[in-house]
């Protein structure tokens, strides 16, 4: 099995009046596990199933290894698509879920028993072939879905929400499965989920959807630490916002003055004096300053302490300043006392802001 990279290339979907995808490109690569991340509505299932066929965009064109699908069926493309129901067969036997794909190709019964055997290997149930769905667990139910699709040989491998109905400490575990599976094959899996952490620890690139048009495409650690919209920056992690007005430029800086007071962020969109602005702080880069040791926390702002949640490792601590409500998380050592209470001096450095131009945010 091997990979082929999925292009879109100017492709709109519309359904009537309402445009559920709108005008763009989008190049998934040959081989890479590529996710389309957003909420409820975005856009994102609109763009698998116009890769897999069951739907033709209204304008442009989807690609496949270079080749245009255009006219071509779910059957005819070198596709599978596993959706969040998984849809086994419950009277038939695992081996025989797997194998049905290859039964109406026309495969004869051992070699089709063969293959179901080796994929069931691939996933991590040798010797489960004989048993019944019913039979398993719903992370084993899961891997036969996906032996199933890789019987028929897809170069692309379409992943609809297919963890979403599993439990959390399953879903974990099938988020390694799924990577590994993906790694030993090579094929090119495009995974469709509203859960960041999904996104996040398994793909080698995330696409960020909002209203039908992706806002920022890029590996985990460019999208969580240079969020190009105030939309990625708040739906990708949590975010402390502050709105303002841009009052002054320096090296590749913007200060904005806010009601809290002047903050120094790294200017992500090219402002300019004047322009409306939103400064981003991540919770795990606003820090308590300290009366008597030395501060190197170039903002600072004061803040009343509201509550505290513990996470075993972390400590999570709410705050309000004059209205505007700040999260900060800190490590559990002496940096995270137990006793936090009242006003609190809080500070971040110049480097761990993100000025951005004013805009909707995720969570409005």
């Amino acid at each position: 099995m091997h990979g082929k990279n999925v292009e879109l290339r100017e492709a709109v979907m519309r359904f009537g009046d309402f445009t559920a995808v709108h005008r763009g490109d989008l190049e998934i690569e040959a081989g890479e596990f590529f996710s389309i991340l957003g909420p409820s509505g975005c856009g994102k299932t609109t763009i698998l199933r116009m890769i897999s066929g069951f739907i033709e965009p209204s304008e442009g064109q989807v690609l496949i290894g270079g080749e245009d699908m255009r006219g071509r069926g779910p059957n005819n493309r070198p596709t599978a698509l596993i959706f969040q129901n998984l849809a086994l067969f419950p009277l038939m036997t695992v081996w025989e879920n797997v194998a049905f794909g290859l039964e109406a190709r026309g495969v004869d019964k051992a070699a089709r028993r063969k293959r179901a055997e080796e994929l069931l290997a691939l996933v991590d149930l040798g010797g489960q072939g004989g048993k019944k769905p019913t039979e398993l667990s719903g992370g084993q139910r899961q891997r036969v879905a996906i032996a199933r699709a890789l019987a028929v040989e897809p170069s692309v491998l379409l992943l609809d929400e297919p963890l979403s109905a599993l439990d959390l400490k399953l879903r974990q575990h099938m988020r390694s499965e799924l990577r590994e599976i993906q790694r030993k094959t090579g094929v090119t899996f495009v995974f469709i989920t509203h859960d960041q952490g999904e996104a996040l620890t398994m793909s080698d690139r995330v696409a960020v959807m909002n209203h039908g048009r992706v806002e920022q495409v890029g590996t985990a650690d460019e999208i969580y630490l240079n969020p190009k919209t105030p939309f990625v920056a708040t739906f990708v992690g949590q975010q402390n916002v502050f709105r303002g007005k841009v009052a002054g430029l320096e090296d590749g800086m913007a200060q904005v003055e806010t009601p809290l007071g002047r903050f120094l962020g790294l200017n992500g969109d090219g402002l300019g004096v004047g322009d409306d602005a939103m400064v981003f702080v991540r919770p795990e880069r606003l820090g308590l300053i300290r009366p008597e040791g030395e501060n190197c926390l170039g903002n600072q702002l004061e803040a009343e302490v509201e509550g505290r949640e513990l996470e075993g490792p972390f400590v999570n601590m709410f705050l309000n300043a004059q209205g505007t409500p700040l999260t900060m998380h800190l490590t559990n050592s002496a940096e995270a006392p137990a006793q936090l209470a009242g006003q609190q001096r809080l500070g971040f450095r110049c480097e761990d802001a993100l000025v951005l131009r004013a805009g909707d945010l995720a969570d409005e």
